[in-house]
């Protein structure tokens, strides 16, 4: 057990807060398997990232649809969103996801996140590949849903998916794409230190959705 230790005006110590740092998730648990908590877990990542990428989406495709010179404006699905509307969408959502899932799962919400964690040993072999199936499957029927609703807007603007700039290579994206999960990551890390908990407990899900709003504002 570590404490955190900070030193007197007078030249003497004392604990200004305890905290431990939680063992090590077993890389293998199968013991995991036959508890009811996993599953529902897994099963939060699966709608959390299902809305997110619902939402997300569809408000790209109405960003597109409004900014498209082909279109009359007066008949644009989603005016007057602009690209900082399209970051404060991911950000938001992940601050209402985050908080309605982090006492259930986590919050991960992102196959990145979860294998950071694991690498930190925060959560088992088993739940990391769980929890990332169950991300890509949320994904994949959040994206379907947009196509379903929004059948020829989805296949007019590519599925809201992401285009270089004019001017931007493909490393130059690449690299933007790393550091933007990068800042994700490590501000994942940083919010949810144990250290912090007890004085800061408000803080980590407002940092995550800023963080990310930050983010998508620089790469969009």
């Amino acid at each position: 057990m570590a404490k955190d230790i900070e030193a007197a005006p007078q030249g003497g110590e004392f604990s200004t807060k305890d905290y431990s740092d939680p063992p090590p998730a077993p890389i293998v648990d199968f013991e995991e398997l036959t508890k009811w908590s996993l599953y529902r877990a897994v099963i939060a990542e699966f709608v959390a990232t299902l809305l997110f990428l619902y939402i997300t989406v569809a408000t790209v495709i109405g960003y597109k649809h409004q900014s498209d010179p082909t279109v009359n404006t007066t008949d644009a699905a989603c005016s007057g969103v602009g690209i900082l509307g399209i970051a404060w969408a991911f950000g938001g959502m992940i601050f209402v996801l985050v908080y309605c899932t982090a006492g259930v799962s986590g919050g991960h919400i992102n196959p990145a996140v979860t294998f950071g964690l694991f690498l930190a040993r925060k959560v088992s072999l088993i739940r990391a590949l769980l929890y990332i199936i169950a991300q890509c499957l949320g994904a994949i029927c959040g994206v379907g849903l947009v196509k379903g609703f929004q059948s020829s807007y989805y296949v007019r603007y590519g599925g809201g998916a992401n285009e270089l700039s004019a001017g931007y290579s493909k490393g130059t994206g690449l690299a933007a794409e790393i550091i933007g999960t990068f800042v994700l990551v490590y501000t994942v890390f940083s919010a949810t230190d144990p250290k912090r908990n007890a004085r800061d407990s408000h803080i980590p899900i407002k940092v995550l959705g800023k963080s990310l709003t930050v983010s998508l504002t620089l790469l969009t």
